[in-house]
């Protein structure tokens, strides 16, 4: 058998923030531990091969645009990166939630509880949307901002003063952080491949997503990743960030909206349920069509 020298991938442009953190929100932040791959990985991957510069930079672009455009992931799951991540535990709920990680967290038990809170501005507490029941809409009228500002500040150092009096006491520490808040801030070092970190920006830079975890997911996405793999940054942005998916029904009603073909499009809309023939109300699914058409400067009848 043949041996071949085979070199680590190194990407100059994220070996010069290896370390660095980026802050997010009032006391969080996202710093880069290691990674493994970069996008000649990828490639390598997906044509099985170990032979280097085999192929032209514009044909490797092509390539990875070709993976990502048709969900051919695995080749991407070649790729792996570690953080090390300051999250407030409610925002820290949401993110554990992506199960495709490898993780290890700071752990309460072990060291006593990080004394840092995530705290709201007066101009930052957001309303409950009326479109569904896990949004928020537009922000509370400043005056009222101010009063739940001063009450949160004041119930988060009563919080702290009784897990410090509780540690000072004797009590383990197992026991005494049970009553500190969500707004608490946690760490964890956080491994995930490619592939499903992809999945995470995709879901967590929505705009829909949660501000918090947003901000996160954006610095994630634009000073990491954009640096890490820019041809995959840049396919990512292009068919999945940027895009735009349509249902099988979303289409045949396009069809009709594209034609101009009005009257076929509100039968259809009441055919399929998606406009009540009772008092007219838009279904979830029409509202969300709705955004879509926006994009495209088309609109319901």
């Amino acid at each position: 058998m043949q041996e071949t020298n085979i070199k680590r991938a190194s990407v100059a442009a994220l070996d010069e923030i290896l370390g660095k953190s980026f802050p997010v929100l009032d006391h969080g932040h996202v710093r880069i531990i290691d990674y493994m791959g970069d996008d000649a990985a990828i490639v390598q991957a997906a044509r099985v091969s170990y032979g280097a510069g085999t192929k032209q930079v514009h044909e490797d672009r092509g390539l990875i645009r070709y993976l990502l455009r048709n969900a051919h992931t695995t080749p991407f799951e070649m790729c792996k990166l570690k953080l090390h991540i300051r999250v407030p535990m409610d925002c820290w709920r949401q993110w554990i939630r992506h199960r495709t990680a490898s993780v290890n967290e700071y752990s309460t038990r072990y060291s006593e509880a990080i004394s840092d809170q995530q705290g709201t501005l007066p101009g930052e507490w957001r309303l409950q949307t009326t479109l569904n029941k896990q949004g928020s809409e537009g922000f509370l009228d400043l005056d009222l901002g101010k009063e739940l500002t001063i009450s949160e500040a004041n119930f988060h150092q009563s919080a702290r003063d009784l897990y410090q009096s509780r540690i000072e006491s004797g009590v383990a520490r197992e026991q005494a952080r049970k009553d500190l808040p969500l707004s608490t801030y946690t760490e964890a070092y956080w491994s995930i491949d490619l592939h499903n970190l992809l999945h995470f920006l995709m879901l967590r830079m929505d705009s829909h997503a949660q501000t918090e975890i947003r901000q996160y997911a954006t610095v994630i996405g634009e000073e990491i990743v954009a640096r890490w793999v820019p041809f995959v940054w840049e396919a990512f942005r292009d068919y999945r960030l940027n895009a735009m998916r349509l249902s099988g029904p979303e289409t045949e009603l396009m069809r009709l909206l594209i034609a101009q073909d009005q009257p076929a499009a509100k039968e259809w809309l009441k055919e399929h349920g998606w406009v009540s023939l009772k008092d007219g109300k838009k279904s979830r699914e029409a509202k969300e069509l709705e955004v879509k058409l926006e994009t495209l400067g088309l609109q319901l009848p």
